[in-house]
């Protein structure tokens, strides 16, 4: 995906996402870390992100396996401004069993035009929930990551792990690529 956007115009925006009268969900955001690798210059932050996840974003077969709405995500950040990348490790800590979600993002300067900026999306979903529930939730899953990335084309392949790319078709399995 290309943000018509400069890469320190888009890490900046990263960072203020929030709090966010559009993001209502979000509760609150602590850094429980942050340092500067002094030899490389890369900033590495921890910050736990408490959501409010509410009954309605899950299906109804679904409501009765959450008793608490409040889930915990611990979101990983690594900025190298010498190279202007940065990637992020984003999973959440609450409801792990019943759906894992584990989601990669790295976003750098466009190599054919500086004032844009590259961005990668991968995620892992898995349940270990069992009961015959575990394909359901995992699906589920991914239905809510492709949701929330516009125009999304499917295919299969291994451990539920998606990608998503540029206007490119994956040719391997269960990976999402979608356009913006």
């Amino acid at each position: 995906m290309h943000i018509s956007y400069p890469w320190d115009s888009v890490t900046l925006a990263f960072w203020l996402r929030y709090p966010n009268p559009f993001a209502s969900h979000v509760l609150s955001v602590d850094v429980i870390d942050r340092h500067v690798d002094q030899k490389t210059g890369t900033l590495r932050t921890t910050r736990l992100i408490l959501k409010w996840g509410g009954l309605s974003v899950l299906p109804k077969w679904g409501r009765g396996l959450v008793k608490n709405p409040i889930a915990l995500v611990l979101e990983e950040s690594e900025i190298n401004p010498h190279a202007q990348t940065m990637t992020t490790l984003t999973r959440n800590i609450t409801h792990a069993r019943m759906m894992q979600v584990e989601e990669w993002q790295t976003f750098r300067v466009d190599p054919n035009d500086s004032g844009k900026t590259q961005v990668k999306s991968e995620a892992r979903i898995i349940s270990k929930l069992g009961w015959g529930l575990t394909e359901r939730i995992e699906r589920f899953g991914v239905r809510k990551f492709a949701d929330n990335t516009k125009k999304v084309s499917i295919q299969k392949r291994e451990a539920g792990l998606f990608e998503a790319g540029y206007g490119k078709q994956e040719t391997t399995y269960e990976r999402c690529t979608w356009q913006l």
